[in-house]
Parts: C-alpha cells; structure tokens; sequence
C-alpha cells in the first residue's frame, strides 16, 4: 500500500510540473492556458520520450472533480441580464447557429464514412467556443463591452446552456434502438423536475444559508459549504440517471441567484483551477503524437469546419439579427475556435462508445490548433482586415438627432470618457456631435440634444457624416487601440490642420498614435496617478505652488508629454479641491456663482453637507465649507480659489 501511494504522490507531483511548465510556456507566448496544460500533458503522457506517468487512469477522479467546479462555476457567472441585453441574436440565433454547425460536421462525417452518432457528438463539440479563451481575447483588445463582445458573449452562454442539454442527450445515444425520443424526453423532464425545486431553494432557502454561514466571517466554512452545494447537487443528478455535469451547473445557477455569489466564486476559483489543471494534462496525457499525423485528414478537415464553417454560420446569424457587418465579422471570428466544453462532451462521448479514440484526439488537436488560429485572427486583427471590415459599415446619422451645421468638437467613442468630456462641453454650450457603434450611447448623446452618427469611427465616410471637415477639434476617446488608431489617421488626412486628442492605455501604443496624426495623446493611468499624487501632497501639508511645480517637472519626465504637431495647449489641465469661505458663492445655487464665466474653471463635483455629488446640477446649493473639485488651467484654478476663499468679499 505504501508503495503504491508513493507512486500514486509521484505521479501527482509530475503531473502539477508538467501544468506549472506547460502554463508557464503558454503564458510565456500569451496562449490561454489550457493550451499550455494540454502539452504539459503530452509530454509527460505514455505515447512520449521522458519522464511519464505511470498510471494516468488514477487521476481520473480527480479530473470529474475539475469538471464539476468548472461547470459549477461556469453556473455562478451565468449572467441572464447579458443574454437578454443580446436576446434577438443569441435565444434565436444561437440555437440555430449551433444546429447548422451539428449539420455542417454531418455532411463531413458522410464524407468520411463516420457513424451517425459520432457525427452528432463530434458536431456538438465543435457547435460550442471557449468561453474563457473568447473573454480573455476580448479584454487584451478591450472590446468586451463593444457591441461584437456583447453578441459573441451572449452566443457563447447559450452555448452553454446547449452544453448541459447535450450531457443530457449523449448517454441515451448511446443506448439505441426505437426509444431515444422517449428517453431523451423522460431525460429533460427529469432534468425540469430537478430544477423546479432547486429553484425555489436558490429564492427561499439558499440566500438564508450563506447569510448565516457569512455572518460568522469564518470564510473556510464559506468554503466548506461552497463546495458541499456544488458537489452535493452534482451527486444528486447523477442519482437520478442524470450527468455529474448538470448538477454542477444547476448548482452554480442557485449561488448566482444570492447576493454571496461573487464571494462564493472568488473562493472556490482557486480549487477549481487546480482539479482544471489536472483535467486538462490528464486529457493531454492520452493524446497519442503517432495517431494525429494518422489522422492528419480528420485533423485539417475539424480545423476548417470550425474555422471557416463556423465564422460563416455566426456571420450570417448575426448580420440577420440585424448588427452591422463590422460585428457580424468581428463576432464570427471570435467564435472560431474550441475548448474546454468540447473536451467534455467529446470525452463523454468516448466514454458511450459512441466517438472513437482517433476522433477524440482529432478533436483535442483541432481545439489547440483552432485556438492558436483564433489568436492569429482575432486577438490580433491584421491591420488591412480591419481596414476592410470598416469599409464595409455604412456611415448612418441616428434617426432622431441632425448634426449640427457647424460643431466645435466632434467626440469619437461615448463611454465614460467620452460622456465626461460632453459633460465640460454640455456646462459652456460648445455645440458637439457623438459618434459611436453603440445604439445605446447614440440614445444618451440624443437625450443630450448632441449631434449622433453610427458607426465605425474608422471610416472615413462616418467621420465625413460627422463633419469633421469642419469642426475645430476632435477627441478620440475609444478605448480600442486600433479602432482609435484608424480614426486618428483617417481625420488627419481629412484634416492636416485638426488638433486631435487621442487616449492610450499602454506607453507601447503611444508612439504609433503620435505618428498617426495625434496632436495630443493622454493616457488616464499616467493622469490619474498624478491628480492623486497632487491630492496626496496637497493632504500632507506641502504647499499648493510647490505641489503644481512637481507636476509640472513630473509631466515633463513622462515620455512623448509634449510630442505633436499642434498648437501647444494655453494651459494643461489640472484638477484641484477648493473649499468654499466667501459670500460671493456660498448659499446660493451653482448657476448663480456663475463659476465658469468668472474664473474659466469648471466643477466636476460638490461635497455637500458630507455627501459628494458628480456632475452637479445648476440648481445645487451651495453652503460655506463645501468642497469643489473643479478642473482647468493653474491660472484659472487659482482664479477660482481667490474667488471661493475671499471671506472679506461681499
């Protein structure tokens, strides 16, 4: 016994190496780690040279418990306010995309004389995308809110819903003969019968639990209980006859619907990335090197179904869903690839019998490879792909709102930054028109009474429409690297003479922004760190014109500060807290202070009897010791603060 426990620890031990060097290699060329865990696997695997685990089957307990917490969690991130923000497109299309993809991998498997069962599994596995792998893309390129984002996510959610309804489906595949129907029927009727009360335990009972468990402030027994739901409910279904799987996912939409589920996620993430990197090497571990250069047919043949199949199937779906050609392309892409899901479902339909060995690992190559392509194309998008995928959006003006004949200022991109800056331009009536892919921020910018156009800003047709040619300046505030680059450069060669104001979030992009055309590029990290660092100073009793003087010099460090070809700015902004001591603003209303006419500067917000308020309205009161945070030049700051702290003034 003691042997075989040293063997079973050794086993163990070279099997956590080979997920540390394998995540270290994948991380090493930005690769999503599961790639990295996959050929960690192989390597220590029985079909290549070195070191090998000696009995990969001892571990495979461990991988049903990655699995569980992996679906577990999967159910507690389960966001229904996502899928409906995108409900046309993914509750209609997502199921159609995925039957056309099942059909698709049919027609393939007639070609290759495959069962039709393992057609339908194989075509189930490759019908869903890594959502991990699709979210990790999409914040590297900081377009997870962007409107492709939201359509490929909520896709993506569906298909996890589809995933569930397959773990249901494989088992009575496998059984056979003239009663599939009746007992895939009786499958998902035992599956609602299971939720209806597990329902009514996630609204009655559930939230009642953790409130008392996280009352104690003991996080192991949070822990504790964590895991006893998620493995507890698990145990349940597979009691039934139904899959480990969906009592793991039915589990984790249960915590989602309590007020705990962010800190039951957080604390079970750490032991499910452990028992996932074991499911992934153990996967990888059974991968046989010989048998794919065997398979090499079956190979390529999954990569371009799941690559060019599948980028025309969500295409289309989307486009028919009524987006632009821009996000039908950029959702498409997104979805070309495979994961974590499919190893699930094609694993389980080994384990039935129903989808050889050789297709199995046909499968896991064509997940990594379909992976590293998804990288290639999507992670990165060529530059001439996205100058073609903008020529394809059409310039259109939003229904209810007329550009202004003559705007000051046209705003490209309105999240947050982009509605601050229409906010300072709202406060001194510089007339402004907003363009934005997003219907919804055209909404706000109307609501405004702003000029809105749709599209992509990269166009140059969509800047034409927004009159660029005409306005005095142009701030850029999409938080899209390249979408950015590409609207800077269309304007400057609309506009030799337009200042440009350009954000950056990485120093890398800055230089390539600058030789784009950019008058001016700020990166908010850089600003935000120097308005707290005034602040700070400021708090700690350093006098105020020493504490510019520093961030003047600190400015003047920072690499490329005073790099473009426009006019230098009168003044660089600063933001500065003011508190109110004369008459000539406390007790009387914010428009009757007449702040900006007075000094120039402009409030951002007003502490107000010990309550903060952003964005002030004209009619908030002022009273003596408020605080102001207002933002300008030094000069006009000062101005402001001789105005606020007079007391002798009448």
């Amino acid at each position: 016994m003691e042997a075989h426990a040293a063997r079973l620890f050794a086993d163990l031990g070279l099997l956590m190496l080979a997920a540390l060097g394998g995540g270290l290699l994948a991380h090493a060329l930005r690769q999503p780690l599961i790639v990295g865990y996959i050929l960690g696997g192989i390597a220590v695997g029985p079909f290549t040279p070195g070191p090998t685990v000696t009995d990969v089957r001892a571990f495979e307990l461990f991988a049903e418990i990655g699995v569980v917490l992996l679906l577990f969690s999967a159910g507690v991130e389960f966001s229904i306010r996502e899928l409906f923000r995108v409900r046309r497109v993914a509750l209609l299309g997502g199921p159609a995309g995925i039957a056309l993809t099942v059909l698709l991998t049919v027609g393939v498997g007639w070609l290759l004389r495959w069962p039709l069962a393992q057609s339908l599994v194989v075509g189930g596995a490759i019908s869903v995308a890594s959502t991990m792998v699709l979210i990790k893309f999409l914040q590297e390129r900081g377009e997870l809110g962007a409107p492709h984002g939201r359509v490929a996510v909520g896709i993506t959610l569906v298909e996890d819903l589809a995933v569930v309804a397959m773990t249901i489906l494989l088992p009575v595949l496998a059984l056979g003969g003239e009663h599939r129907l009746a007992l895939f029927g009786r499958g998902l009727l035992q599956a609602a019968l299971l939720l209806i009360p597990l329902l009514w335990l996630a609204r009655r009972v559930v939230p009642k639990v953790l409130a008392r468990v996280a009352r104690t402030r003991n996080m192991e027994l949070f822990l504790m209980v964590t895991l006893a739901m998620a493995i507890g409910t698990a145990t349940l279904t597979a009691g039934l006859g139904l899959s480990l799987a969906l009592g793991a996912f039915l589990a984790g939409l249960v915590i989602s619907e309590s007020e705990f589920a962010h800190e039951a996620l957080a604390r079970i993430l750490p032991v499910r990335d452990i028992f996932v990197a074991v499911f992934f090497v153990s996967i990888g571990t059974f991968v046989r090197p010989a048998s794919l250069l065997a398979e090499a047919q079956v190979v390529v043949l999954l990569v371009v179904l799941i690559t060019v199949g599948k980028f025309l199937v969500w295409s289309v779906i989307v486009r028919a869903a009524g987006y632009g050609a821009r996000t039908a392309i950029l959702a498409g892409l997104g979805l070309t690839q495979i994961g974590e899901f499919s190893y699930i479902l094609a694993g389980l339909g080994r384990a039935q019998g129903l989808v050889s060995t050789a297709v199995y690992e046909a499968v896991l190559a064509s997940s990594l490879l379909t992976i590293l392509l998804n990288a290639l194309l999507f992670r990165r998008v060529p530059s001439w792909l996205e100058r073609r995928i903008a020529g394809l959006e059409p310039a259109r003006e939003a229904p209810s709102a007329a550009v202004t004949a003559s705007p000051r200022v046209v705003v490209c991109g309105f999240g947050r930054v982009g509605r601050g800056v229409a906010d300072a331009l709202d406060a001194f009536g510089l007339p402004y028109v907003v363009v934005d892919l997003d219907p919804e921020a055209l909404r706000a910018a109307r609501a405004r009474r702003a000029g809105a156009v749709f599209g992509d800003a990269g166009n140059p047709a969509v800047l034409q429409r927004a009159a660029v040619d005409r306005a005095e300046l142009l701030v850029v505030a999409i938080p899209e690297f390249q979408t950015a680059h590409r609207c800077v450069r269309a304007a400057r060669q609309m506009r030799p003479d337009l200042p440009i104001l350009a954000r950056v979030h990485q120093e890398r992009h800055r230089a390539s922004m600058v030789e784009a055309g950019a008058t001016e590029v700020i990166q908010p990290e850089v600003e935000a760190a120097l308005t707290i660092v005034g602040h700070s100073l400021v708090r700690l009793g350093v006098d105020r014109p020493q504490v510019r003087h520093y961030l003047e010099q600190a400015r003047s460090r920072w690499p490329g500060a005073d790099e473009g070809d426009g006019p230098e700015p009168a003044g660089r902004l600063e933001a500065r807290e003011i508190v109110i001591r004369s008459p000539q603003v406390a007790d009387r209303p914010l428009w009757r202070a007449r702040i900006p006419e007075r000094t120039g500067a402009v409030v951002v917000s007003v502490v107000h009897e010990g309550r903060e308020v952003i964005n002030p309205e004209p009619e908030q009161p002022l009273r003596r010791g408020d605080r102001l945070l207002a933002i300008g030049s030094g000069d006009q700051l000062d101005r402001l603060e001789r105005l606020c702290t007079d007391e002798g003034a009448e």
